[in-house]
């Protein structure tokens, strides 16, 4: 199905404009940070399905707090500032209010589902995290004794007096603030204490099956210690025992253009991490306003960072409960992808290169392929070099241990290790070690951007000359996430695509000069300027009467350029489709602004990560690029991203057919933007067509 014949969302007409009319109409962007939450409402909204396996059901409401974790420690310090201080500005007191009361209302809601939906879902199914109230006396001695042994000796309680000051608090930790009555051994009236529960300790624990009848019961870490908060203070009367955490923000800062060694840098500002400025204090429901306001003061936060939760202060660490009660009816029916289809399984990957360039769409068909390369270099020994970035590849990575396995079997290999990458700071820094502890050519790419492309590139001997072999992709080089994650793989042996990938290896080792490309799109040099060429060339096409589409597939839709540039060429009449599965500043539908564009987001069993871009007017013109960039103003401007034509008919329409056809159709996991930012659930969420499922299906092999 050629995108040109794509009926979907049945426009009556294309909406033209005069050249003059062009850019005439105002437009008000979304607030970023709002569309990251309104991103969660969708995510949320599977932990609601009744259709969708209970234990999968809670995992979406895990995955929700976890975003929203990443939330506050990533984008909210300057909202919190701004409300502390009462200021005005960039981010002023207002918009900082209004962000923080649609978190709160967002976690009630959260709550609200956990508490009314889920436990009694999972009480049907006779599975119960059990309160301490509502234990019988056998299991209220088995909660003692193993208190006793395995928790209450990692338990140091603080009481706080000018010679115990309040304790540092980690990150996301879990904490329990105590109130208590009466003096201390030497008279002192100190009614405030801290116990921190080590991270060491399992959240959930499973009491015997002996003692729960024909159900499955679980004790919380929290319930377990706040039953027997009072043998941690002997001689003290606790009057009030309350969980709490509190986030903090986890910016690095670190100025790559002031340090001599960034590897060492970034190890001693993580060192830090875990203690940087409060951004959000979260208690149970109950907790005195006493005690409320002395964790505000002691943190510097506002009220409006107060977050009074109706259960476990971390909703995250219930997904331990996922794999305790590990139950096949309770979970989404095993699935895995099948091996490409362009690929013989039992055929040499680089032979099959050589006859085409081959698409591995991801995880339909098995990121297993791209190891396969990889292996299949190292062990050749007419290989002589491997070059490869690094993002996110996991703490435990075959393809590290592949390429240092290359070092020792005499292969140069250059590993360009972006340290940076958020979260995985410590696990990549690690593997800059490892790998130049065995004679790999390690760089970290170039100051002040972050290293985001990805691309593989193996060069061998052959007859009297050397042939590359390439790898570009959307998505990481990381197997675990590529199970989960929709991606791109691109395998080439084109010699003027691989010598451009080549050029920005060398690019990133020694950035004397921009790097001359003949196929490659690379940020931030060029990508954002070609986007809005080919913009530009659609533009002019809608005004002269002609053909004119434009469907652009990211994660992120925030760059200000792209999306003026965006409404520009929708006001002249060319119709445009945005499949963004998280923020999207850009408001569709604004009439006499946006009428002719739609957007719509995907939110399905799998995380939609692959990124690609469509541009057709004319009779004839019809590009296709794959990339590892969103169209936010980070990745046009303050990183190194790539982005590559696909070219072969076939593989375009492939593309064009299983990427974006399919997502235009979705009435089944599809979102559709409204011009206020709020979203419209699909028509057909249990019946309808589903992007995902459909290619679950055309691609799946039985687990």
């Amino acid at each position: 199905m050629a995108l040109q014949q794509d009926a979907v969302h049945a426009v009556p007409e294309q909406i033209a404009l005069t050249a003059a009319q062009v850019s005439t109409a105002p437009l008000t962007l979304l607030p970023r940070d709002h569309c990251i939450l309104a991103f969660n409402e969708r995510v949320m909204a599977w932990a609601r399905r009744e259709d969708v396996p209970l234990l999968e059901r809670l995992r979406y409401l895990c995955i929700v707090s976890s975003n929203l974790d990443e939330f506050f420690e990533v984008r909210s310090a300057p909202h919190i500032v701004a409300v502390n201080a009462q200021t005005q500005g960039v981010y002023n007191m207002a918009d900082g209010m209004a962000l923080l009361r649609k978190a709160q209302e967002l976690v009630a809601r959260q709550y609200a589902l956990y508490n009314d939906a889920l436990v009694p879902a999972f009480a049907s199914a006779g599975i119960r995290i059990v309160h301490h109230q509502a234990r019988t006396a056998a299991q209220r001695r088995w909660v003692y004794r193993h208190f006793q042994k395995a928790v209450k000796p990692l338990l140091v309680p603080v009481a706080l007096d000018p010679a115990h000051p309040f304790p540092q608090v980690a990150n996301k930790s879990l904490n329990m603030v105590v109130r208590l009555k009466g003096g201390d051994a030497f008279g002192r009236a100190n009614e405030v204490a801290i116990v921190k529960l080590s991270r060491a300790l399992p959240r959930l624990m499973e009491m015997p099956a002996s003692i729960c009848g024909k159900q499955r019961l679980f004790v919380s870490l929290s319930s377990m210690v706040r039953a027997h908060i009072s043998e941690l203070f002997d001689g003290r009367e606790v009057i009030e025992t309350v969980q709490f955490r509190v986030t903090r923000n986890t910016e690095l800062l670190v100025e790559e253009d002031e340090v001599d060694d960034l590897r060492t840098a970034l190890r001693e500002e993580l060192a830090y991490r875990q203690f940087g400025q409060a951004v959000r204090l979260e208690v149970s429901s109950h907790c005195s306003e006493f005690l409320a306001t002395t964790l505000l003061q002691e943190f510097d936060l506002p009220r409006q960072a107060l977050f009074r939760v109706h259960g476990p202060v971390n909703l995250v660490r219930l997904a331990e409960l996922i794999d305790l009660v590990n139950e096949p009816s309770m979970l989404f029916k095993p699935w895995q992808g099948s091996w490409p289809r362009q690929l013989k399984p039992a055929a040499k990957v680089m032979a099959q290169m050589r006859k085409q360039d081959v698409l591995i769409h991801q995880p339909f068909e098995q990121f297993d392929a791209v190891l396969e390369l990889l292996r299949e270099a190292v062990h050749d020994p007419a290989v002589v070099a491997i070059k490869q970035t690094i993002y996110r590849t996991g703490v435990k990575s075959e393809l590290m241990d592949l390429l240092a396995k290359a070092v020792r079997l005499g292969k140069e290999v250059m590993a360009v290790v972006e340290l940076k990458a958020r979260f995985d700071e410590e696990a990549n820094i690690n593997w800059a070690d490892a790998l130049e502890a065995v004679g790999a050519q390690v760089v970290y790419g170039v100051v002040g951007l972050k290293t985001h492309g990805k691309m593989l590139l193996v060069t061998r001997r052959e007859g009297r000359g050397l042939r590359r072999y390439g790898h570009l992709s959307t998505g990481n080089y990381n197997p675990k996430t590529a199970r989960m994650y929709t991606d791109l793989s691109y395998l080439t042996c084109d010699p003027v695509m691989t010598a451009d990938m080549d050029a920005v290896f060398r690019h990133l080792a020694s950035p004397n000069v921009k790097p001359k490309l003949d196929k490659l799109v690379m940020a931030p040099f060029a990508l954002q300027q070609t986007m809005l060429a080919h913009l530009q060339s659609c533009k002019q096409a809608a005004l002269e009467g002609q053909y004119a589409r434009v469907v652009v597939k990211s994660n992120a839709m925030t760059d200000e350029v792209l999306m003026h540039a965006l409404v520009e060429a929708g006001q002249a009449g060319v119709r445009i489709d945005l499949i963004v599965r998280g923020a999207c500043m850009l408001p569709p539908q604004v009439p006499g602004v946006t009428d002719n564009i739609r957007v719509r987001s995907i939110i399905g069993r799998l995380l939609e990560h692959s990124r690609v871009f469509y541009f057709a007017w004319g009779e004839e013109q019809e590009h296709v690029y794959l990339s590892s960039a969103d169209w936010m103003r980070r990745n046009m401007t303050r990183r190194v991203e790539l982005a590559w034509p696909v070219q072969e008919p076939k593989l375009r329409q492939r593309v064009i057919d299983e990427c974006l056809v399919a997502y235009l159709h979705d009435d089944r996991d599809a979102w559709t933007q409204q011009p206020d930012g709020s979203y419209l659930p699909a028509a057909h969420p249990h019946d309808g067509h589903g992007a995902q499922n459909a290619l679950m299906q055309l691609y799946g092999a039985p687990a």
